[in-house]
């Protein structure tokens, strides 16, 4: 439940109008992406990936493997827990996250 409010604090502080516009939002991709307070070991997906490090090889995945990757990374590297895979979190979170492929 705590952190279903830190993510929707999230989305308000991203401007919620600009979710119903842009789907999925780059702009909460990189939100979620930078976060510490989605888990509980004061990490986030940057602290392992800065400027996307490690992560040129995105693009060998379909999208349910990467949401599966992605899923994985914040349950085990952040203590964070699941995030449904149809979500605008997931679906923004993968979408940043592509943008390091080569």
């Amino acid at each position: 439940m705590n952190k279903l409010c830190i993510i929707i604090g999230i989305l308000l502080m991203t401007g919620f109008q600009a979710l119903a516009i842009e789907s999925p939002s780059l702009s909460l991709g990189k939100t979620l992406f930078e976060s510490v307070e989605l888990g509980t070991k004061e990490r986030g997906c940057v602290t392992c990936h800065p400027h996307g490090r490690g992560l040129d090889m995105v693009g060998d995945f379909n999208d349910t493997e990467l949401k599966d990757i992605i899923n994985a990374c914040l349950r085990d590297a952040l203590g964070a827990q699941l995030i449904s895979s149809e979500s605008q979190e997931m679906n923004a979170l993968v979408s940043y996250v592509r943008k390091f492929q080569k």
